[in-house]
């Protein structure tokens, strides 16, 4: 399966009601149609309730905001990696900072994933959680400081440094991977900094999905991503 492409931005709806039920499908058809106006990438990582409805309702890329490490069958309530697939996700978000995962799981899951063809988006909180992520050759990290995620200062505005180091120790320790950087980004020129500290796009959340008119924040992110 095609990996991810790159530059990109990742949009996480979480489980905001303004992106659930019938809205989460709405949304990602704005995703969607910005994608298309502007020939830039868009993924959206819908409500997990959500994530078979918009997959069959988006051509964008669509992510499954977590896995579990366990196999399908006997595992009420988990999240399979077998699940996800059959829902027609084409990768996942693993170790986001409100669903912080063992390091031994995610090496296990990167791996699984990577066999079944499932693009991964390791999030990340610090250089040190990144070093060890990125050396699990995930296709991308996402540095997210917790304490920004939310805000209104993006991490590109408040601590540029931690997206700057994060790309240079990636890289160092593996190459070909992708960078996204992520908390409080929430425009364009957010979008044109992070790709200036030498990062590969966006994860973003509430900036998009509380938006009163989404479609022109889109837009304007797109903006940032094409400079």
């Amino acid at each position: 399966m095609k990996a991810l492409p790159r530059p990109i931005i990742v949009v996480n709806f979480k489980t905001y009601p303004e992106a659930s039920g019938p809205n989460s499908i709405a949304l990602s058809k704005i995703c969607e149609s910005v994608a298309e106006e502007t020939g830039v990438e868009i993924a959206v990582a819908p409500p997990m309730t959500d994530l078979a409805v918009v997959a069959q309702s988006v051509g964008i890329p669509v992510l499954s905001q977590h896995v579990d490490d366990v196999k399908a069958g006997g595992t009420t309530g988990h999240v399979p990696l077998e699940s996800v697939t059959a829902c027609g996700a084409k990768g996942t978000l693993l170790n986001h900072s409100e669903r912080r995962m063992r390091i031994a799981d995610i090496e296990n899951l990167v791996c699984r994933c990577r066999n079944a063809g499932l693009s991964t988006i390791v999030c990340t909180n610090d250089i040190g959680v990144t070093r060890a992520c990125s050396a699990l050759e995930p296709d991308f990290v996402a540095i997210e400081p917790p304490e920004l995620i939310g805000g209104d200062i993006s991490v590109t505005t408040a601590n540029p440094a931690v997206v700057k180091d994060s790309v240079g120790v990636a890289r160092k320790i593996c190459s070909g991977i992708g960078v996204l950087c992520g908390a409080g980004v929430k425009n364009g020129g957010d979008v044109a900094k992070a790709l200036e500290l030498g990062t590969d796009g966006v994860l973003l959340a509430s900036g998009v999905v509380k938006a009163g008119d989404p479609r022109k924040v889109l837009l304007d992110l797109a903006d940032g991503l094409r400079c």
